[in-house]
């Protein structure tokens, strides 16, 4: 799956957070819907303009993101925080 055809960046589209292919849904929205017990089926009936692959970017995205070792570095205590 190629994230750039599902994830966009836009400054002018919700404050440039990452969206799903440049609609007002933010990526960050999926795995809250998720999290909340939502299923992909109900989340896919829900927002007809999102398909399956939209949500596999989304969570393909999020982990990603979860796999940068530190976010913050206290550079003076050569530490993260």
């Amino acid at each position: 799956m190629n994230l750039t055809e599902r994830i966009t960046i836009d400054p002018e589209i919700c404050h440039g957070k990452p969206t799903i292919r440049g609609l007002r849904y933010p990526v960050e929205m999926i795995p809250e819907l998720l999290s909340s017990g939502m299923t992909p089926e109900e989340i896919l009936a829900d927002y007809e303009d999102l398909e399956r692959e939209d949500i596999l970017a989304a969570l393909s995205y999020a982990t990603r993101l979860s796999q940068i070792k530190s976010l913050y570095y206290k550079a003076e205590e050569g530490r993260q925080l």
